[in-house]
């Protein structure tokens, strides 16, 4: 087996190595006045020029040159020019081994360096296992073993003989870590703990695996098994304050290896190891369940009234022809009336003769039922699938704990009610019950003449719960999704360091009244402006019509000869199988060495095989069909691949290196600097047992499924993807991915659709210091909303709404700041907040003063679109981008007939992101080809204007072959490292 290394070749060069760049030669290689006499009093000019090298070389990077070592020709020749010695008289001191050696001796003294001893490794080695305390990355670990031994005045060590010093650092953190969560279990709790990788005959399988294997379809038998299982987890007795015994970063390796390791691997763990990684899942798993078994509540109470709503409106319907007979029979008694009335005649008589009264006294039950049941209440309607709830709402409202900000909170007051009767067996109420929860409508169903009816008042108080949970109002004990605001942003006494040092990095002041001061000088300005050119006609695509202004669509922008260009190029580009475009990519970029081993850190030592499962996401075809369709690669190796290497983090890093390679290339720069971006969601249909868990969205169709959520640079480079449900709004994910990418592009325009635009989203796009400019759908009904009154601007005075609240936003500003700087610094997800916000029936007035300051920011970009027809170019090209390259992940995503079949949230989101990176290999793939298909064209003569080549994307995939058997590892022909392009005849001779 080949020996574990920390450091990749990179990293080694980066730390240990010897610089030559010019302004490492200048800060290290600078030879002083001492250290020239003392290089000038050898006799021999190479020994000089040698002696001198020596004194840089030991001083940085700290260690002895080699036996059959040669410094960088550019370290001798700057040292060379300092003593004014020719360069190459250094051949002659690299042959003189003892004389080096005589030299290193009496530098060292000269320096004041030792070669280290026995209390210098042992004091590295501590300071190995102080920085592996932190993290499992090796330049860290080997940067400290480093330093140390600089800072102790010692020689570094030959390079393995430091890698082993940082090996066992690292092997020692992990022992204090295993043995600190360990620290204190009892015996009873230890043989529980291992009892968890036995098999259980009573479910034939371990515990282990049966705590993991959670379902997540929405059902009351699987809610119900999600309890029993929270059940069984928590009588391990598992302290989560154990968590906190070590670093963060070290939980987060042990909780990750235990997560991907199956149960009958973790059974062959060392004691320590396999006990420590169970105290962790059991820990995990807790707090996992809580969230599953929340999050499916909420799922199966929001179907319930959904599908009572579907009634509702299905019975309306049905109701049509009866609802029509009686508005007939009600016509012909206003005719007969009219006509009683215009003759003088006998009202009834008139009925009796026209109508008929037998008919009248027919229709009035019939009347009377279908105005009590005209509009039946949603509450009603649910209340027919009690019998379903009732299976699982009690041991639900057992099994967790609620808690509430509010003091005397009247819906955990009704809670505790409900779990009373339940224990005491009742149904029916009793005479006082909390009510303080429930909307004055829900009261007076519930309470009717009838009297009180438990079965409205369960419902009805499990559906403000679900309310309450998702809006953060109400949070369970031992959850990690469902816990109060302030535990999930930034602590309050760092915000309060970051904005007294003014390092919040934000985009707007930190005072409240200079940013309104400044905001109501430019929205007065500018809506006079726009005022005067709306009277004037003086807005390019925009009109004023009955005091309302009307954009113009824009004409496209393509030229004719983008459209013959892109076909021309097209055909020249060199047919190539998908496994042979990745493994180039991976050449060029080396995004799949980002894969490391989740343990020891080291790049994948089959390169087709991780290749191989990327492929297999990516294409929906899945590993195990992968390996049975793949040459080169065994079935083992992409499982091990999966289990070991394939983690959201190094999908991200891979995804970066791509993204970050094709932005460096030079025809990238045409299609934008990659400063701007856009988002868009992609459906796809899910289908077999993930339709059990995806959700219907009527404008995709009548059929299940999930949306891929991504983020496109203008370049055409993905940095980001998540999966998200159907019915779920995208505002929220807009920001997720322009702070959750490990990419270096620095996005300060974003773009999208009217679906990812929402007032709070502009807030906090306002607060982060970035640019949102959406594609608003009805922009002419959506209002302005300024300082002053509406007469102020008196031409768009029926496109100005309710003025802007600043006292609410001045008193909450400082709420502001730390929710902007809590995402700002990752601590939490914008998606988590946004979706929080957005819940309550009752906003916060957080929600309030952020909806206030985002109504701001919408006014000031509204203005701009309507004055800026470059503005509404920018936003429609970048959106047209996005939504072309649907067309190429629809094409790559293929397999299962393009339907999603992973149940769990992680297995699509594997699936997402392989698709991302697939396909950005494909663009990266193509637009270098695409360059040289161009730079052959021009030497041919040919005249291409960048204005026209702009419009032609890397978004085709007619040359690339992805379906059939997948060959791994086969040599390509290439001329001078590509492959040669694909020429017309004609063009062929020519060249």
């Amino acid at each position: 087996m080949a020996r574990r290394k920390l450091l990749t070749p990179d990293e080694r060069q980066a730390l240990l190595g010897i610089p030559d760049d010019e302004e490492s030669l200048i800060r290290h290689y600078t030879l002083s006045p001492q250290d020239r006499l003392q290089a000038e009093v050898r006799r021999r000019p190479h020994n000089q020029l040698g002696y001198a090298v020596q004194i840089c070389i030991m001083r940085y990077p700290g260690r002895v040159l080699g036996m059959d070592e040669d410094p960088p020709a550019a370290v001798v020749a700057y040292v060379a020019e300092q003593l004014g010695i020719a360069p190459d008289v250094f051949a002659s001191y690299a042959r003189r081994i003892p004389t080096r050696f005589e030299h290193s001796h009496r530098l060292a003294k000269y320096l004041g360096v030792r070669t280290a001893t026995r209390d210098d490794r042992r004091a590295a080695l501590l300071a190995a296992a102080e920085a592996a305390s932190a993290t499992e990355s090796g330049l860290p670990i080997m940067t400290a073993v480093v330093n140390e031994l600089r800072r102790r005045g010692a020689l570094l060590l030959p390079d393995a003989a430091l890698e082993k010093i940082g090996l066992a650092g690292r092997a020692i953190a992990r022992q204090r870590a295993e043995a600190a969560l360990l620290n204190g279990l009892s015996v009873d709790q230890i043989e529980q703990l291992e009892a968890l990788l036995l098999v259980d005959p009573a479910i034939q399988q371990t515990r282990l695996a049966w705590l993991r294997s959670a379902p997540d379809a929405p059902s009351a038998d699987n809610l119900i098994g999600l309890m029993d299982r929270l059940t069984f987890v928590r009588t391990l007795a598992i302290d989560p304050q154990r968590q906190s015994r070590i670093h963060p970063e070290r939980w987060t390796q042990i909780v990750r290896e235990g997560d991907v390791t199956p149960a009958w691997l973790v059974a062959d763990f060392g004691a320590r190891r396999r006990r420590a990684t169970l105290v962790a899942q059991a820990i995990t798993l807790e707090q996992a369940l809580t969230d599953a078994a929340v999050t499916m509540f909420s799922k199966l109470i929001g179907r319930l009234f959904a599908r009572a709503n579907a009634r509702r409106k299905k019975r309306y319907v049905e109701a049509q022809q009866d609802t029509t007979k009686v508005l007939r029979l009600f016509r012909d008694t206003l005719r007969a009336l009219v006509t009683a009335s215009d003759t003088g005649r006998n009202a009834i008589d008139v009925l009796d003769d026209k109508v008929g009264w037998h008919r009248l006294l027919q229709a009035q039950p019939e009347v009377e039922a279908m105005v009590r049941d005209a509009d039946p209440d949603p509450l009603l309607l649910a209340a027919e699938r009690y019998s379903t709830i009732r299976k699982y709402t009690a041991q639900f409202l057992e099994t967790l704990t609620f808690c509430s900000s509010r003091k005397h909170d009247s819906l955990l007051a009704a809670i505790g009610t409900l779990k009373t009767l339940q224990v005491a067996n009742r149904r029916t109420l009793p005479e006082r019950v909390p009510v303080g929860h429930l909307s004055a409508r829900s009261r007076k169903l519930i309470f009717g003449d009838a009297g009180p009816d438990r079965r409205l008042y369960e419902i009805a108080t499990l559906a403000v719960l679900r309310d309450r949970l998702r809006s953060g109002d109400i949070w369970v004990e031992g959850s990690h999704a469902f816990r109060p605001m302030d535990e999930q942003l930034m602590p309050k006494p760092a915000f309060t360091a970051l904005k007294a040092s003014d390092d919040l990095g934000l985009g707007v002041p930190q005072d409240a009244i200079s940013y309104l001061s400044e905001a109501r000088q430019t929205v007065d300005f500018n809506l006079k402006r726009l005022a005067y050119r709306a009277r004037n006609g003086k807005l390019e695509g925009v009109r004023l019509e009955a005091g309302q202004l009307v954009v113009t669509p824009l004409p496209g922008d393509v030229p004719a000869a983008a459209e013959e260009l892109k076909w021309e190029l097209a055909d020249m580009y060199p047919l190539i199988e998908v496994p042979d475009l990745l493994m180039e990519v991976h050449h060029w970029t080396g995004f799949a060495d980002r894969f490391t081993h989740i343990r020891t850190q080291e790049p994948p030592r089959s390169i087709p095989a991780m290749l191989a499962g990327v492929l297999a996401d990516a294409t929906n075809l899945g590993a195990k069909r992968m390996a049975a369709a793949s040459k080169g690669v065994s079935p083992q190796e992409i499982t091990w691949k999966r289990i070991f290497h394939t983690r959201p983090e190094t999908y991200k890093l891979a995804q970066a290196c791509i993204t970050d390679g094709h932005a460096q290339h030079p025809h990238a720069l045409l299609w934008g600097d990659g400063s701007t971006a856009s988002s868009d969601g992609q459906f796809f249909q899910a289908s077999d047992r993930a339709g059990k868990r995806g959700d219907i969205n009527l404008h995709y169709g009548s059929e299940p499924g999930s949306k891929f959520y991504s983020h496109l640079s203008d370049q055409y480079g993905y940095f980001s993807i998540l999966p998200i449900s159907a019915t779920e709004s995208e505002a929220p994910y807009v920001l997720d991915g322009l702070f959750d990418h490990e990419t270096e592009l620095d996005i300060q325009e974003h773009f999208t659709d009217t679906g990812g635009a929402s007032d709070h989203v502009f807030g906090l796009f306002a607060l982060t210091g970035r640019r949102f400019a959406p594609r608003l759908r009805n922009l002419k009904d959506r209002k302005l909303h300024t300082f002053e009154k509406p007469e102020t601007y008196p031409a768009l005075q029926e496109h100005i709404g309710v003025p802007i609240n600043t006292t609410l936003i001045m008193e909450y500003w400082d709420d502001l700041l730390h929710l902007a700087a809590s995402i700002q610094t990752r601590t939490v997800a914008p998606s988590t907040i946004l979706k929080r916000l957005a819940a309550s029936r009752n906003p916060s007035q957080l929600a309030r003063a952020l909806r206030e300051l985002g109504r701001l920011e919408r006014t000031l970009f509204m203005i701009e679109w309507y004055s800026d027809p470059a503005l509404r170019r920018r936003c429609q090209a970048g959106l047209n981008k996005g939504e072309a390259a649907h067309k190429l992940k629809r094409a790559v995503f293929f397999h299962e007939r393009g339907e999603i079949r992973d149940r769990s949230f992680e297995s699509q989101a594997f699936r997402a992101s392989g698709l991302n990176l697939v396909v950005s290999a494909i663009i990266h793939w193509n637009t270098v080809y695409l360059g040289r298909a161009v730079d052959h064209l021009r030497r041919q003569g040919r005249i291409i204007r960048p204005e026209v080549l702009k419009h032609v994307s890397p978004l085709s995939w007619e040359h690339i072959n992805l379906t059939g058997t997948y060959a791994w590892g086969e040599q390509p022909v290439l001329v001078d490292g590509f492959r040669p392009l694909r020429l017309p005849k004609a063009l062929a001779h020519a060249a």
